[in-house]
């Protein structure tokens, strides 16, 4: 018999397949209009097609400033007219999000943490599917903490784990408990992976990604304001993540890679590792040496947007 599956209107359908479509929400096409709150856009204030219809690349990351920078830098790399101090924010009407367009090239910050990336994947994926979008790419660029690597080491996510090291999103939706699948596309992943290899410059894993709650105790921090751990319960645990494959960990991939998977989203986490746990907890690490590690991604994704539009070979 083949598996049941929960159609978008959450209908038992045995010979259901999942149409090429970026929402899984029948009562959006019900809606007068859609607000898109947290990116100060609508369905009818703003002509989203003629905005964002071209749009082929979205890389989100933490932090509005860096999300500008890799903005500007993409329009470099793009040779793009015009100056990149004209670059404006699309949502400066809200204070939540930061959002810039290049070209093809989507630029969006998440702030920190899984709340805050899941209200923005929500108001995103929307915004693509209003805007008629199509075979899109999906990037998340971040830094993270390495687990047996060294500082400065750009980590393609294999799997997307929990705490538990499992390649599972559970979230509660109406006091029940839904667990969704954090697969990534693999072959995003390796053309990723094999672009690097081109790139001597840059020090490049494939690997499991954990995803916490929480930076300090959730993360094993021995730091923070509260711990209620010993050194060698903390040690103990990196080396269970370790053995595990986890190789970085930070505090957004899961629901991310969830919600792209859903959505039928080719989606990729790339994220930079900015100190090795098992050396220590706070980062020391001189500041030009880090703003360089977090230029490492936005490179990697950058070159394989370039060969992607055929501006390189």
């Amino acid at each position: 018999m083949a598996p049941i599956l929960l159609n978008c209107a959450g209908k038992e359908d045995e010979d259901y397949i999942k149409p090429q479509l970026h929402v899984k929400n029948p009562h959006l096409d019900s809606m007068e209009e859609d607000i898109l709150y947290h990116f100060s856009l609508g369905t009818k204030t703003h002509n989203l097609p003629e905005m964002f219809g071209d749009v082929k690349f979205v890389c989100v990351g933490g932090s509005g400033n860096r999300m500008r920078a890799f903005a500007k830098f993409m329009h470099q790399e793009l040779g793009l007219p015009g100056n990149t101090d004209e670059i404006t924010d699309i949502c400066e009407g809200t204070d939540r999000f930061s959002m810039y367009k290049v070209g093809p090239v989507l630029s969006i910050s998440h702030g920190m943490g899984v709340p805050s990336i899941s209200i923005m994947l929500h108001e995103m994926i929307k915004l693509l599917h209003h805007a008629g979008c199509h075979d899109v790419n999906l990037f998340r660029l971040g830094t993270s903490g390495g687990i047996g690597i060294s500082p400065g080491t750009v980590v393609i996510t294999d799997k997307a784990v929990d705490c538990f090291f499992r390649p599972q999103f559970e979230q509660v939706i109406l006091g029940k408990v839904v667990i969704r699948s954090t697969e990534l596309d693999a072959d995003l992943a390796k053309e990723l992976s094999q672009y690097a290899s081109e790139m001597p410059e840059l020090p490049t894993f494939i690997g499991n990604t954990m995803c916490t709650s929480d930076f300090y105790e959730g993360q094993g921090r021995l730091d923070g304001a509260l711990c209620s751990f010993s050194t060698e319960e903390k040690v103990e645990y990196l080396r269970k993540a370790y053995n595990a494959g986890v190789r970085n960990i930070e505090m957004e991939s899961t629901v991310f890679a969830a919600m792209c998977h859903m959505c039928n989203l080719k989606a990729a986490v790339v994220c930079v590792t900015l100190l090795n746990r098992f050396d220590g907890d706070q980062i020391s690490t001189p500041h030009e040496v880090l703003t360089e590690y977090q230029q490492r991604p936005q490179n990697l994704v950058a070159q394989f947007i370039k060969k992607r539009l055929g501006l390189i070979v």
